[in-house]
């Protein structure tokens, strides 16, 4: 009796396939059939007394099984007229209570002429009839038309998620986007200043260089990358800086047991990196000390990037880069990912923090 969504009845539904179990079973006559059921049910135990008496149970299955066929018709009208896509239409109401209503009423009184052999030719039963069961077929256009309602506000709700999807997706490419020039062009000016004095460590860079450009090619599509691939990267950018700098970059890479495959975004650590080098090995005479650490704090990741020296007034390119990370942690880790920027007994910590989420192995 009580309509649902029918899969027949949405012009967008997916495939059965990329829908779970509950989603692909079929509301509209699960419901259908249970409400008219009900209707039985009621009858019956209205006359349970009489049971016994020739007809009266045929009567209550004719009266369950007609309700259900005048109501499947109405439903196949509703569909081919396409009521039932678009706002809802109250002139819907109208037939159910004027039209469907009196010829239940009418088939009742047939079933009870037919199976127990007795009728009221005087039809004074008509009025009673006619509005008992007007109501019971309005209760199930009603019940249709909520069902809509609630199938309509479903579409638009996923609708706007899969759009609020999308818009996270291409504002997290975009920084993508931005990060990957804003350290291809530093790496640049880092060749150029040895391509005459040093052409052999000039090779070497454009060698390291195109190992990070293969790199970030690969994960340019990917929201998170294992942090195993993610610290080879860092690795072949200091190489590129180790070269440039010599004995005044020190670096080394402590990571806990068991954290090589937690997710991460890519090219998140190097921006960090660079940040360090930029601002603790390129400002400092003597360079300086840059320690990259990676630990599990109960569920949570925390990954430290550490150099010897003070936070300065950073310039612009610096700004975008720890912007863009911070941003690229909240879209790519969700809103738990944090990254905070200190100093403290000579040394400057960019510290990660997110929940553990770890890559399938192949």
């Amino acid at each position: 009796m009580l309509a649902s969504t029918n899969s027949s009845d949405n012009p967008l539904t997916m495939e059965h396939t990329a829908r779970p179990l509950l989603a692909r079973l079929n509301w509209y006559w699960l419901l259908q059939c249970l409400g008219w059921t009900l209707v039985f049910l009621v009858v019956v135990l209205m006359y349970f007394r009489f049971l016994g008496m020739r007809g009266v149970l045929a009567t209550a299955v004719w009266i369950a099984a007609s309700g259900l066929l005048l109501s499947e018709l109405w439903h196949r009208f509703i569909k081919a007229r396409r009521w039932n896509v678009g706002a809802v239409r109250w002139r819907m109401l109208a037939p159910p209570l004027l039209v469907l209503g009196p010829l239940q009423a009418l088939s009742v009184a047939a079933a009870i002429y037919m199976f127990q052999g007795q009728i009221d030719w005087t039809f004074s039963w008509a009025p009673g009839a006619f509005a008992l069961w007007g109501c019971v077929m309005l209760g199930w256009q009603i019940a249709y038309m909520a069902a809509l309602a609630l199938r309509r506000a479903s579409q638009f709700e996923a609708t706007a998620l899969r759009m609020e999807v999308q818009a996270k997706d291409a504002e997290l490419r975009a920084l993508q986007a931005q990060v990957n020039p804003h350290f291809f062009f530093n790496s640049l000016n880092s060749i150029r200043a040895l391509v005459y004095e040093e052409p052999d460590a000039a090779s070497q860079m454009i060698d390291q260089l195109a190992s990070l450009m293969r790199y970030a090619l690969q994960t340019g599509q990917q929201h998170q990358v294992p942090l195993k691939k993610e610290l080879e990267a860092v690795e072949a950018y200091l190489a590129i800086e180790k070269i440039r700098f010599e004995d005044r970059l020190r670096a080394r890479i402590e990571v806990e047991p068991g954290l090589e495959q937690v997710l991460i975004p890519p090219m998140s650590l190097q921006t960090l990196v660079e940040n360090a080098v930029k601002y603790g090995v390129e400002m400092s005479a003597s360079g300086s000390d840059i320690v990259l650490s990676a630990r599990r704090d109960g569920d949570n990741a925390v990954i430290e990037i550490a150099n010897a020296g003070a936070i300065r007034a950073f310039g612009n390119s610096t700004k975008v880069g720890l912007s863009n990370t911070r941003k690229r942690l909240a879209l790519s880790l969700g809103e738990e990912a944090s990254l905070q920027l200190s100093e403290s007994s000579g040394w400057v910590r960019a510290t990660l923090q997110f929940p553990v989420t770890t890559a399938v192995a192949a």
